[in-house]
């Protein structure tokens, strides 16, 4: 598919590049061959909004990129590159200018919100033993277990930092909802995806972790936001 754009996918807290696994391999099977994944410090919006700038830029030609949880905050706030044509949401975060994760998870707490705990050096986890019930609940326990021990901390200032200039205000997104999500209130991510006017807004039978659990109907998103931009 050397026509096709490049698919940058962007992982959200808890998790790196590695959650988009079953992602990739449904992807490259379909014949994508232009896949990156970025591999972001989750220290603020801003740093992790370079990082992926940067991934973009290594792109040659059009970019669509997939943001999953906070890294939908991510794709908002990096998304306004000009090569950047589609924007694709997996249970993410979609914030307004001046919006942040943390205030919009304040207006419509999720089911999970007691089962992440700051450490003494200001990193938010998922309590261990809570992991696959508030992100996975529809993984098997080997693969959940796999992910809350190796599970990706953010600084816990992280949740606070806002979106200046949000990319999906001018360009074309789309947008999955998790109605089983206990890490963001499925409504507020029908909430979110509603302002954005999407393209196309799907809903999955799914928990937060949509992206390993249901990798085909994810795909099938994706797929849709390279045709209808290429």
């Amino acid at each position: 598919m050397a026509d096709q754009p490049t698919i940058v996918l962007v992982h959200g807290f808890w998790g790196g590049a590695a959650h988009w696994a079953n992602v990739v391999v449904e992807l490259h099977r379909r014949g994508h061959d232009r896949i990156r994944a970025v591999e972001n410090p989750l220290t603020s919006l801003a740093d992790d909004a370079e990082r992926t700038r940067k991934m973009i830029g290594q792109a040659d030609g059009p970019v669509v990129l997939v943001g999953h949880s906070y890294g939908g905050a991510v794709i908002t706030e990096a998304g306004d590159l000009p090569n950047v044509k589609a924007l694709v949401y997996v249970a993410a975060f979609a914030p307004d200018a001046g919006e942040s994760p943390g205030r919009l998870s304040e207006e419509m707490p999720p089911a999970a919100f007691e089962n992440i705990a700051p450490d003494s050096d200001g990193y938010l986890w998922i309590r261990p033993e809570k992991f696959r019930e508030s992100f996975a609940q529809d993984l098997g326990a080997d693969e959940a277990l796999v992910m809350a021990v190796t599970q990706k901390a953010p600084l816990g200032s992280t949740f606070g930092d806002a979106v200046t200039a949000p990319a999906w205000r001018a360009k074309p997104s789309w947008y999955q909802v998790s109605t089983e999500d206990r890490m963001i209130h499925p409504d507020n991510e029908r909430r979110m995806a509603a302002r954005m006017n999407p393209r196309k807004t799907i809903e999955l039978d799914a928990s937060h972790a949509s992206l390993a659990s249901r990798p085909r109907e994810v795909c099938d998103l994706i797929d849709l936001a390279v045709r209808e931009t290429s």
